[in-house]
């Protein structure tokens, strides 16, 4: 009887953990230090040119002084905070000439989610929280240096490309 109740506890601990989305990439900081890569360094502060100009402060809200990554990547890299460069039109065209499907998001999240549960790892995995998001997705990886070689072998020039460390021993 004891046996028995300790089987069936251990199946209904197995059958709880198949329900949460899979985690296949686990990454923890082992040390207790901030996160370098999520410090921000903000604007330097200035007088604005009226007072009566500003904003009245909100709670939970932006501040003048705090950076937006994505912003300021668009605008380095020379595009536009009104969501597109003029030239980008041909560009866009382009990329839609077979057609857009609205939902692509939302699908590719529910079929990767899928994908995960059926690649989830096997138990001992999952107990010693290892990381298997390399060998789960190991089917879909592209193979780089084959692919190089097939475009070369298509006359396709490629230059910049680095040769495969496996045939020349780097």
């Amino acid at each position: 009887m004891r046996r028995a109740s300790i089987l069936l506890a251990a199946a209904l601990g197995l059958a709880a953990c198949g329900e949460r989305t899979p985690q296949l990439f686990n990454i923890r900081k082992t040390d207790r230090t901030p996160d370098e890569f999520s410090i921000l360094p903000s604007r330097p502060l200035e007088a604005p040119p009226s007072y009566a100009a500003l904003p009245p402060p909100t709670p939970g809200a932006g501040n003048r002084t705090d950076r937006q990554p994505g912003a300021e990547a668009v605008a380095a890299l020379g595009g536009s905070a009104a969501g597109g460069a003029p030239g980008d039109g041909a560009l866009v065209a382009t990329i839609g000439r077979y057609g857009v499907a609205p939902d692509i998001r939302s699908r590719l999240a529910t079929e990767d989610l899928a994908y995960r549960r059926d690649n989830a790892g096997r138990v001992l995995d999952r107990v010693l929280n290892r990381n298997i998001y390399f060998r789960a997705y190991a089917p879909q990886a592209l193979d780089q240096h084959g692919e190089l070689e097939r475009l070369r072998r298509a006359g396709v020039r490629t230059v910049a490309a680095p040769p495969d460390p496996a045939r020349f021993g780097n």
